[in-house]
Formats: structure tokens, C-alpha cells, sequence
């Protein structure tokens, strides 16, 4: 099936596909994987910062541009946008939170409660951040290391331990289903660049070097509303090409409440091209399934779409990711 026909059938089946998605969707270059590689080729940030390089895009959060960030605290008013780990099997949750009580109060004699966690956290159901050794291509990670150097051990290097001293930044809210007057985006719309500098224009809010932006479709609203789904085979999300708009604006951090990608991607041959797009070429790291429903709300009251953000991944060296709770601080 051609990409004009995805998009037709896609727009008929669920009704609010916008007609200027539409137009995007089908004169987007990005068709196949094929497309997705000669871009890969041409954009790629591969020792951009040096063969040693371990940050990637991160590298642009400069010391200034911290204390840039930190200016707009001025209530201290703190937001999570992390989702509750889910403990219990659904359609987009296959690999819930274990999670055992080891020391209960339930004797007399109990002087402590202790618990223990095991996670599967990539996918579609978990708030976490991705490594840049998660995302292999063509046998190469990020700055051209070898994918072999990822190991039964884990990642010899690219490593989230990489990530030890956090993330700090300005962080841009994108509310997709704020700007189209929605509770949420449904499965399968696709998010342009046209559509991102809209919401700009529209909040006045650039997104300029260093900046995490953090794109809501409402996912979390829509699960509470009708129940969940199968995100992995359906879920709206970005478009390969914003690829583009996030490399030139030098975006160092994006964040969605889905899998990044729209889905099904229109790319033939790559399922989640964004991803190979952003992590792997641009060295950009990702937060997936994020939950940004909170600061939705706290962004709309106080007219404010960008913030302070501040994201503290687990010290797990060799580790493809983490969980994550990141927080958007006014």
C-alpha cells in the first residue's frame, strides 16, 4: 500500500485526520527506508563533537544556556510528567512493573517495609529516556560506534551512565490537541514541522539551540477516556520529516506521551523511522511516553509553554535507558 493510499484510508477510518496533515503527509519526500537513509547520510551528527563523543545533541545544553533555563523559574511550582508505572497487563502495557513487598507491617514486630522493582521499561507503556547505544543502524550507533560494543554486559559505551549529571534545560511544550481545540489527537494522525511552528506562532514560544520540547497528543486523556490499545500498531505521534525541523532549530531533547513516531509510520520498510532519525543520526536522546497531561493544564492557566525542565536518569552503566520522571519547573 502507497503512502497517499495509508493516508486516505487512515483519515476515513478514523474522521480527524486534519485535511492539512493530509496534504503534508503525501508531499513528504520520506517514503521508504531508502529515503530515511540518504537523509541519515547527508544530516548526520557524527563527530560533530569529536570521535570520543558520549552526549550528542545534549552537547548544545551549554553552561549559559542552563542559567538561560533557570531564569524561568519564578514560582517554583514543580510538575511531573511521568506516568504511574503500570503493574497490571493491558494492550499497550505486555511488560508491567513487578513489584514485590519484601517487608510488610503486617506482624506486630515489623520495624520496616521494604519492596523490590523490575521493569522492562522500553516500549509503549513506561516513561522512560532512551541511550544512544539503544538504536542500531546499518551495524553503526551514534558517532559511528560499532553496534557489537553493546554486549550481553550492556553498552560499553553511549551508555545512559553517560547521563549522570543530568539534564537541564529549557524545556517547549507542544499541545497538539490544545492548538486543534481537542481532548486528544486520534491513532494514526501525524504531526508536521507546519504544524509545530504553528503552535509557535500561535504561543509566541521559539524553540532556539538546547531546547527539550516535550509534544502532547493526548494520549493518556484518550486511554482514560475509551480504554487502551495497541499503541505500537496505532498511536498518533511525529512524522519522519520533522526530523528536519528539530536538526535545524538544534533541538536537544524531544518528548512525546507516545513512541515518538506516528503509526503506522508511512515510511515503507521502517517502522520507526524518527527514531533512527533522532538517535541514531543526530545523536538527539528521546523520552517516550511521557505524561504530560499535568503540565497541560499547569502551562495553560499560566499562559506559559516553556519552563525549566529537569530530567535525572538512573546511574546504570551500561544501560540502553532509564525510567524517568522529568520535571517542568515555573
Amino acid at each position: 500500500m502507497n503512502l497517499l493510499k495509508t493516508v486516505i484510508i487512515t483519515g476515513a477510518l478514523l474522521g480527524t485526520l486534519p485535511s492539512a496533515a493530509q496534504d503534508s503527509a503525501v508531499a513528504t519526500p520520506f517514503k521508504t527506508v531508502k529515503d530515511i537513509d540518504a537523509w541519515n547520510e547527508k544530516n548526520r551528527n557524527w563527530q560533530r563533537w569529536g570521535p570520543q563523543d558520549q552526549l550528542g545533541a545534549l552537547n548544545l545544553i551549554t553552561p549559559a544556556k542552563r542559567k538561560e533555563a533557570l531564569r524561568l523559574v519564578r514560582e517554583g511550582v514543580s510538575v511531573s510528567l511521568a506516568h504511574p508505572l503500570e503493574t497490571q497487563k493491558a494492550e499497550d502495557v505486555p511488560y508491567p512493573l513487578d513489584h514485590d513487598m519484601i517487608m510488610t507491617g503486617a506482624s506486630p514486630d515489623s520495624m520496616y517495609s521494604a519492596d523490590s522493582l523490575a521493569i522492562g521499561f522500553h516500549g509503549f507503556s513506561h516513561t522512560h529516556l532512551d541511550a544512544l547505544c539503544h538504536v542500531f543502524d546499518h551495524g553503526k550507533m551514534y558517532n559511528g560506534y560499532d553496534q557489537k560494543l553493546v554486549t550481553e554486559k550492556g553498552c560499553s559505551t553511549l551508555s545512559v551512565s553517560a547521563l549522570k549529571d543530568g539534564i537541564l534545560t529549557r524545556g517547549v511544550l507542544i499541545d497538539m490537541p490544545a492548538f486543534q481545540g481537542v481532548p486528544y489527537l486520534e491513532p494514526g494522525t501525524a504531526i508536521h514541522a507546519k504544524d509545530l511552528e504553528a503552535w509557535e506562532k500561535k504561543t509566541k514560544v521559539r524553540v532556539s539551540s538546547g531546547d527539550a520540547v516535550i509534544v502532547r497528543t493526548g494520549r493518556w486523556a484518550r486511554r482514560s477516556a475509551v480504554g487502551p490499545w495497541d499503541v505500537s500498531k496505532q498511536s498518533a505521534g511525529l512524522h519522519a520529516s520533522t526530523a528536519d525541523w528539530f536538526k535545524k532549530r538544534g533541538v536537544a531533547l524531544v518528548a512525546t506521551d507516545t513512541g515518538l513516531d506516528v503509526l503506522p509510520s508511512g515510511v515503507e520498510g521502517s517502522p520507526l523511522p524518527l527514531h533512527v532519525m533522532l538517535i541514531n543520526a543526530l545523536g538527539v536522546h528521546i523520552i517516550d511516553n511521557a505524561d504530560p497531561e499535568a503540565l497541560s493544564k499547569a502551562a495553560a492557566e499560566r499562559k506559559r509553554h516553556d519552563f525549566f525542565l529537569v530530567i535525572a536518569p538512573l546511574n546504570v552503566e551500561g544501560g540502553t535507558g532509564s525510567p524517568a520522571n522529568p520535571l517542568a519547573v515555573f
